[in-house]
């Protein structure tokens, strides 16, 4: 049995999904088994427990093969590094005392650094709270997300404009959540000894400006980039319901990544690309067929 988190999400549903395909048990886990009931469907169990609980999900644990963990985000946070330690101080319990043999754990690129990387620094706190919890663990540092253009998709279809904080121009590694999903299914089944730590991209890297290619070729007509000054972040995401301190962290690390100081750690880590193109990502956000 293998046990999934975060399965409402993006990458926690690619790796369910993926680990069905392939006839594997799945199990998982929910605050709210309402709004995960469609997993019943697809053949999988549901167990109700919060990921801040840790007796809960080591109840969860107990006797499972092995577990995807991540440390979800709490955007309304009003100390977001504080809050989300919290969660990972739970995982880490909760994976020592179930005694499962094997996780893998989401972190991100950068994950590996202590400071400048704003909200980042919350899976770098993951990665250290959880080292040791497990006699086997997998640490996965995917690049950006290309699901994180999503929110911008809609204006940029109304418009014909893509806003960016991130350099216009300036390439950067990204990935689309089905290729974590898929590569921590695949890391799962085929567990690491020890500890091991995976750095992942997707097939080529990106600017916005080519997002913002990718986006009009879905929508067959031209779409441009409009570059954000990083100063706007904080009066942009606040309305929208953000905490203060959440979008302050965000501002360091769009600055962290523009500036470079975001990046892998190579030095022998092993790394690997996935498939999904910018196009067929943001065609599958929009609900179109690629061409």
């Amino acid at each position: 049995m293998y046990i999934v988190a975060g399965a409402t999400g993006h990458t926690g549903r690619a790796v369910a999904e993926t680990l069905l395909a392939q006839g594997q048990p799945v199990t998982v886990v929910a605050r709210d088994p309402k709004k995960a009931a469609s997993w019943k469907e697809k053949g999988a169990k549901i167990v109700q427990a919060s990921l801040e609980d840790a007796g809960a999900l080591r109840r969860a644990l107990s006797g499972a093969e092995g577990a995807y963990l991540l440390v979800p985000p709490n955007y309304g946070a009003p100390s977001f590094l504080e809050d989300r330690h919290r969660v990972a101080d739970a995982l880490a319990k909760a994976v020592r005392t179930s005694r499962i043999p094997h996780i893998v754990l989401l972190s991100s690129v950068g994950g590996h650094l202590t400071f400048g990387t704003g909200l980042i620094l919350s899976n770098h706190y993951a990665e250290e709270a959880l080292r040791g919890a497990a006699p086997n663990i997998t640490i996965l540092r995917p690049s950006y997300f290309i699901e994180n253009w999503e929110p911008s998709l809609g204006a940029a279809q109304a418009e014909g404009v893509l806003h960016s904080f991130l350099d216009p121009q300036r390439k950067i590694s990204m990935i689309a959540t089905l290729d974590i999903g898929r590569i921590a299914a695949e890391c799962l089944l085929n567990p690491a000894r020890g500890r091991r730590v995976l750095e992942m991209a997707g097939p080529e890297d990106y600017s916005p400006q080519d997002i913002a290619l990718a986006l009009a070729a879905v929508l067959g007509r031209p779409v441009r980039v409009q570059g954000l000054p990083l100063s706007a972040i904080v009066p942009t995401l606040t309305p929208l319901g953000f905490s203060p301190d959440v979008a302050r962290l965000f501002e360091e690390m769009t600055g962290g990544i523009n500036s470079g100081h975001v990046a892998y750690e190579g030095k022998g880590i092993e790394f690997r690309r996935g498939t999904v193109t910018a196009k067929e990502a943001v065609a599958k956000m929009l609900g179109h067929e690629v061409a």
